[in-house]
């Protein structure tokens, strides 16, 4: 049965009504903040971002967290993903492994990012061990740096990571692997020309999901940092929170935005549209 226009903008009506009221009217309320100052309407909070290298320099570090984060994600989660979906056969299994690596998600970041301090600090778990096996002469520096905050961002993100890939895995057709083995391909052949290929879109949207959410965290590289270093989130809420300047908040958050928004259009740009083409391992397609 097909719907009438009055039919369709009826339904319509109330998501549309919710996007602009909580998401449409909040960000053209942040943008339009941004360009206020104490001489009315201008760019001079904008022209603050540009005054000495700070602001750059917080911004790169962002960002190269992320990146960090969204790599790690990859290695770790690509190779879990693989598992679930390629290599455990008995159903029961997959559904195990899909509750473990899930059931974190229910977990707060804050008691996580705590568990991680509890972990990395001078006498922790990890520090302990390596002295313990002759391994290290003394603890070594885990906590507050960078090192610290990209492995609790990445065991926060792994599981969207994970989800993402494998529900693109488990959709591609085994007739193709099957089809490059009788072809004289051998399994890691096949995966590098077949499986890996196919499987990009998945990748692409999991780096797309774990990047923007590592850009936007808060939480963890606050806790994790012990204040030594700064991200942007961090300054974003400083400037809200302890100093009240709304404006020049307003503007560092559309400046993060919009640095984030280049970056992804940057890689949609490098990235094949419709994935890789697939060849056989004679070379035919």
């Amino acid at each position: 049965m097909h719907l009438d226009r009055r039919s369709a903008f009826a339904l319509l009506i109330v998501p549309l009504l919710f996007v602009l009221a909580f998401f449409v009217a909040p960000f053209g309320t942040v943008v339009w903040e941004s360009f206020r100052s104490s001489q009315g309407v201008s760019l001079d909070q904008y022209a603050k971002l540009f005054d000495g290298l700070f602001f750059a320099d917080v911004l790169w570090f962002t960002f190269r967290v992320s990146f960090w984060v969204t790599g790690c994600a990859f290695l770790v989660g690509y190779p879990l993903a693989y598992l679930m979906t390629r290599v455990v056969e008995r159903r029961w299994i997959r559904r195990v492994m899909y509750v473990v690596i899930v059931t974190p998600l229910f977990t707060s970041n804050i008691v996580r990012s705590f568990g991680w301090m509890i972990l990395l600090g001078r006498r922790g778990l990890i520090n302990d061990a390596l002295v313990g096996l002759g391994i290290l002469d003394r603890p070594m520096q885990l906590l507050n740096n960078e090192l610290s905050i990209v492995i609790g961002m990445t065991y926060i993100m792994v599981p969207f990571m994970v989800l993402t890939v494998a529900a693109v895995l488990q959709n591609i057709d085994r007739a193709l692997e099957h089809a490059a083995r009788d072809l004289g391909a051998n399994g890691w052949t096949t995966f590098l020309k077949v499986t890996f290929p196919l499987s990009m879109p998945g990748v692409a949207a999991g780096a797309l999901i774990v990047f923007t959410l590592s850009v936007s965290a808060y939480v963890t590289p606050s806790i994790l940092s012990g204040g030594k270093k700064t991200v942007m989130s961090m300054l974003i809420y400083q400037q809200y929170a302890t100093l009240f300047d709304f404006h020049f908040g307003a503007a560092l958050a559309v400046a993060l935005l919009l640095a984030t928004l280049l970056l992804i259009a940057a890689s949609r740009l490098w990235t094949p549209r419709g994935g890789r083409r697939v060849r056989a391992p004679g070379g035919t397609r």
